[in-house]
């Protein structure tokens, strides 16, 4: 069974697939061929094969230069930063440049509370006047 990527990034000269349906990198599909053309292909010019969906019939690939694969990999870990995770919290505390002695250690007392039961926790600290 082939070993599953969980990177995006070019998968090398190491394709566990026989058969691949082929986009290059304007997009176009050049339809299904073997590995091997699929790999003359990516030695011609110079590109990178990407594998973009395995769990198809037959798997899909594009051939990318390394600048887009770069592109994608800093878009989809931008993606990855902008979605909350499911199941986890994110408490908020607000502090002032002028807290109290007492005031600050209740509140990070309320923090550490927050950290030892896995709730994400962000402080914001703000200048008194």
């Amino acid at each position: 069974e082939p070993k599953r990527n969980t990177a995006f990034g070019s998968v090398g000269r190491r394709i566990p697939h026989r058969i691949l349906h082929v986009i290059n990198q304007d997009g176009e599909s050049l339809g299904n061929m073997h590995r091997a053309d699929a790999l003359k292909l990516m030695d011609q010019h110079n590109l990178k094969l990407v594998l973009l969906k395995e769990n198809v019939e037959p798997p899909v690939y594009r051939l990318m230069t390394g600048q887009q694969i770069h592109e994608e990999q800093l878009k989809r870990a931008e993606k990855k930063k902008a979605s909350p995770k499911p199941g986890v919290v994110q408490k908020e505390l607000s502090f002032s440049s002028a807290i109290a002695k007492n005031d600050f250690e209740t509140k990070t007392k309320q923090i550490a509370q927050w950290i030892d039961k896995k709730y994400h926790v962000k402080v914001t600290i703000r200048q008194a006047k």
